[in-house]
């Protein structure tokens, strides 16, 4: 039977919305490839051709995949990691001397014993020639799940400009943008812990530059709800958050590159619950309202012979930071809720040594310090005085990389983040990456 004149419309109808399509889809990946070279020329040498390892978990996605990152819409990745974790002290007691914190703060080496660690699904695609998309959800030991990042991010506006909306790291600092399966170490500094609760991200925007020029310079601006410490979700209309970043960089030669960068963070409070030790050594809960400003600089250093990677390489970086909080504090809520103001300066830093000794083996160290600074507690001196101990902590790591994929790390730490009670602490951590996974940054 001959096709009637409604069948060759609708034939019609239906190559045309698979030519849109198609045409769609072409431009997408142009755009992508626009966006990949116009990198290339402006940023640093690319991680694989500086001191990062080759064997950095999921650094790439192998050649033969058939596709990559493109065999699905949204490619898709999940991050498994597992850690076994012996301390000489009980982890429920966990405190850094000095320093107030959340009742939720992540800090601290964790549950004693076998456990099952963060783990990681992300996905990402572009949603058109103009945007791309990207979201990772954590999977915690305790069946929980939370949204890491979720946001949406132009791809196109041009002149180096970009603009990211939605869930995010900020980009402060160095380590601060990264996902823990990234690190080097199996924690995170305790400059870090005590000063930005382990990581801070937020709900936001954020617009980024990067300079058209020979040497890498980038520069970000940021405005965020406020949600995460040293800030609170308070429900106001305004911005809870900004923070400014710039960072700078480039190569020495053929086997040595740097960046470094400054970057400042200002989050305000409203009766944020914090955990505290009284001067007669007794655990006390406070609220703190007001504003905290913390300050950033970042330096890494990397070297490879010639730039080739793959057998040595070495990785230097360091980082300090150092926090204003201003406002007023409430003293033992539950009971004398005493309130008076409140002004603390403190600070940390921390600096570590990676080096690839053989392909797939790297031995580091790290150490780092607290300064709890002198507080002006107001009317609750007395009852807060603190000692001026300063923590600190030394770790050693060791760790095996079968491919870019799959790694096996071993650390040891001693960690007197108590005063007068050192935590010798040992840890024996998997990662494996399945699926999809983009470059890491640098």
């Amino acid at each position: 039977m001959a096709d009637t004149p409604s069948d060759i419309s609708a034939l019609r109808q239906e190559i045309e919305a698979m030519r849109a399509a198609y045409e769609a889809r072409l431009q997408a990946l142009e755009q992508r490839l626009k966006v990949a070279e116009g990198a290339t020329s402006q940023a640093p040498k690319p991680e694989a051709a500086v001191a990062q390892p080759p064997a950095s978990v999921a650094a790439t996605v192998p050649a033969t995949s058939g596709g990559g990152a493109n065999s699905f819409n949204p490619s898709m990745s999940l991050i498994l990691s597992g850690l076994y974790t012996r301390t000489s002290l009980d982890p429920a007691s966990y405190a850094i001397t000095g320093f107030q914190l959340p009742a939720d703060a992540e800090v601290g080496p964790g549950t004693r014993g076998l456990s099952l660690a963060e783990s990681e699904l992300g996905f990402s695609a572009n949603v058109d020639p103009w945007l791309h998309g990207a979201a990772n959800i954590s999977l915690h030991a305790d069946n929980t799940v939370s949204v890491e990042e979720a946001y949406v991010q132009t791809t196109s506006l041009g002149n180096g400009v970009s603009l990211k909306a939605g869930r995010f790291f900020s980009g402060i600092g160095y380590l601060n943008p990264q996902h823990s399966h990234t690190w080097d170490f199996t924690d995170n500094p305790l400059a870090y812990q005590a000063l930005l609760g382990t990581q801070y991200g937020d709900d936001g925007v954020q617009l980024s530059w990067l300079a058209p020029t020979d040497r890498y310079i980038e520069i970000s601006a940021e405005l965020g709800r406020g949600r995460s410490f040293p800030g609170s979700d308070t429900g106001r209309n305004g911005a809870g958050m900004t923070a400014l970043s710039a960072h700078t960089g480039g190569d020495i030669g053929d086997s040595h590159n740097w960046r470094a960068g400054l970057s400042v963070l200002n989050a305000k409070a409203t009766d944020q619950a914090l955990n505290a030790t009284s001067a007669a050594g007794s655990l006390v809960n406070n609220a703190f309202s007001g504003s905290t400003r913390v300050w950033v600089v970042d330096g890494v250093w990397k070297w490879a012979p010639d730039g080739n990677a793959s057998h040595t390489n070495f990785k230097l970086q360091g980082e300090y930071l150092r926090s204003t909080r201003d406002g007023s504090l409430v003293y033992d809520v539950g009971n004398s809720n005493s309130t008076g103001a409140y002004r603390a300066v403190q600070s940390g830093w921390y600096v570590q040594g990676v080096y690839q000794f053989m392909p797939n083996w790297r031995i580091g160290l790290r150490t780092e310090r607290l300064n709890p600074g002198t507080p002006d507690y107001g009317i609750n001196a007395l009852s807060l005085m603190g000692s001026g101990y300063q923590p600190r902590k030394n770790s050693l790591m060791l760790d095996y990389n079968p491919s870019e994929f799959s790694r096996v790390r071993l650390q040891f730490a001693q960690d007197r983040s108590r005063e007068g009670r050192p935590d010798n602490q040992i840890f024996l951590q998997y990662q494996m990456s399945l699926g999809a996974h983009g470059a890491h940054s640098y």
